[in-house]
């Protein structure tokens, strides 16, 4: 699938991405925490090259890093740098590649790469493109720490959908509904994804539907391709270790 649909698709979510979340706030400050754990140290320059509407790069700024946002989706990126000024906190976004990021060698002291993003790469040559982009941004021993879905879990059973979402938005009380169709192709590892959002409307549904396209990276495939970009230790923590909502892979630029 072209790059553009992937953008086209997260640029149709971003006024709506926030209600996947029962509490979206809560949701910011919960990955905020998870993460700034995993980093260990304060006041640290992190690049979010996948920021979305800002969840996990708000998070981090209101633990007082020093934070960019990132996204192939100009409007996503343009939402997380308007939440975090909403928000008090300081976070300058830009819209880009994760291929070819826009930085100077060595220039963060992490990236991260959350919520699925990387598995939008459908090939190892561009998945290995982002990697090594992420390892040059990186100063040497550098964090990386990229999160995707329980990939190993899907591929035994390559379900046809997953569980619908019921969430009553705080801001005005309505209940959205959010599910997802999944349609693997025949080399049983990528698949065609419909996220579909039912929004109420003067007492009826507006469903919405965008599809894009994901490649389902098992946890030692994902290692094995960071090792290969030049990062050393890579480690799969399970979110009942780290707080986060998926599995990360964490890794140290290799110096």
């Amino acid at each position: 699938m072209p790059e553009n649909s992937v953008a086209q698709f997260y640029d149709d979510l971003a006024d709506d991405y926030h209600l996947i979340y029962a509490d979206w706030d809560a949701g910011i400050r919960r990955q905020g925490e998870a993460l700034h754990a995993l980093i260990g140290q304060d006041r640290t320059a992190v690049l979010d090259c996948s920021c979305g509407i800002g969840t996990q790069a708000i998070g981090l700024a209101l633990r007082g890093h020093r934070v960019i946002g990132t996204d192939l989706s100009p409007r996503a990126a343009a939402r997380a740098a308007r939440e975090a000024a909403q928000r008090d906190v300081t976070l300058r976004t830009a819209a880009a590649d994760m291929r070819r990021l826009p930085f100077p060698d060595a220039r963060f002291d992490a990236v991260v790469c959350a919520d699925n993003s990387l598995p939008h790469l459908l090939t190892e040559q561009d998945v290995h493109a982002a990697l090594a982009e992420m390892r040059r941004v990186l100063r040497p021993g550098g964090l990386l720490m990229v999160s995707t879905r329980a990939y190993d879990d899907l591929l035994r059973s390559r379900p046809a959908s997953a569980p619908p979402q019921v969430h009553r938005y705080a801001g005005d009380g309505e209940r959205t509904v959010t599910f997802q169709l999944w349609h693997w192709h025949e080399d049983g590892e990528h698949y065609d994804l419909e996220h579909f959002q039912l929004l109420p409307a003067a007492g009826e549904w507006r469903v919405r539907v965008r599809r894009t396209v994901s490649w389902a990276l098992g946890r030692d495939r994902l290692a094995g391709l960071v090792a290969e970009a030049g990062f050393v230790a890579p480690r799969w923590r399970m979110p009942q270790e780290t707080g986060f909502f998926q599995p990360l892979l964490t890794a140290h630029a290799g110096k």
